[in-house]
């Protein structure tokens, strides 16, 4: 059996799989805030109540906010920001007495839909999180695509594509630049665009209620971030050509955008025809944990997993 772990900025689930993807354990906990140490035990605490369970002893796959750098082994570019710097991994694997497999959320997003969600048998698939934050993770064949700097898929720090002059230089990114994808792209660029338009401070499902309900304001904010969307994917098939494109994360929720977004994304890809499908997440908000646990079982059809 194979458990995996989601951590997250609020949450940690841990969820455990047979073999034939069937969940047969959950539990969530509230992550310690800023707290390196307590997160490390909630882990531990959570993989051996998912063990307990599972009678016998199981992989473990983990998807982290953040990623380990290749030079130094330590997390980088988590926005939990008390893992960076920290051994995480090597820590993970001395706690739990076990090889260990850890890939970033995101990773574990498009891992999960590629194995037996929306994106199923397609050979190449780009996950994305548009969430509080926007990331990505590419799966080629099955396996997760790392990158030699264990930066594949980190599209939300390049640059919104043709930007508008109006949308220049673009707000600022907490990763030190300007007009980064996640900038407008996240939960809360889409919400500070409608309150720099209106004074008013809504969540994103209350903008996009109101533009169904035929408020202008907010049409022209969501159809603003439609188009935005599009050339930020059209920029993914140019380069990567997937075959599926996941959304996940609170922004995936917008139903409209999987017929809106591929309509607009055609002016921007450089070819006559453009065959990527733009899907929602089979497996939703539990896409991440389920991606952390098949994390662990690849490792262990590699052999590189004890039990």
């Amino acid at each position: 059996m194979h458990i995996g772990i989601d951590l997250g900025g609020t949450k940690t689930e841990v969820l455990l799989l047979n073999t034939h993807g069937q969940e047969i354990f959950r539990k969530r906990l509230p992550t310690p805030q800023g707290q390196y140490a307590a997160i490390l035990q909630t882990i531990q605490q959570l993989v051996d109540e998912a063990e307990q369970h599972a009678g016998q002893p199981c992989s473990v796959g983990i998807g982290t906010p953040g990623a380990i750098s290749p030079a130094t082994g330590l997390m980088k570019n988590s926005n939990s920001v008390v893992l960076n710097g920290k051994p995480l991994h090597n820590a993970l694997e001395s706690l739990l007495q076990r090889p260990v497999r850890l890939e970033n959320d995101a990773n574990c997003l498009a891992l999960s839909e590629a194995t037996d969600g929306a994106a199923a048998g397609a050979a190449v698939v780009f996950g994305v999180i548009v969430g509080t934050g926007t990331g990505a993770g590419i799966v080629v064949h099955g396996k997760v695509l790392t990158g030699a700097n264990a930066i594949a898929g980190e599209w939300g720090h390049n640059p919104l594509p043709w930007p508008e002059p109006a949308e220049l230089p673009g707000k600022a990114c907490y990763c030190g630049k300007h007009g980064c994808i996640e900038t407008w792209l996240s939960g809360t660029g889409f919400q500070a665009e409608y309150q720099l338009a209106t004074g008013t401070t809504l969540a994103a499902a209350e903008i996009v209620q109101l533009a169904t309900a035929g408020d202008i304001i907010a049409e022209q904010c969501l159809q603003a971030y439609e188009e935005r969307m599009a050339k930020s994917l059209a920029h993914v098939i140019n380069i990567l050509d997937p075959d599926v494109i996941v959304l996940g994360g609170g922004m995936s929720n917008i139903q409209r955008l999987y017929t809106n977004v591929p309509q607009r994304w055609g002016n921007y890809v450089f070819s006559d025809q453009v065959n990527t499908r733009l899907v929602a997440p089979h497996f939703g908000d539990s896409s991440g944990v389920r991606g952390a646990a098949w994390l662990g079982a690849n490792h262990h059809r590699l052999g590189r997993n004890g039990y």
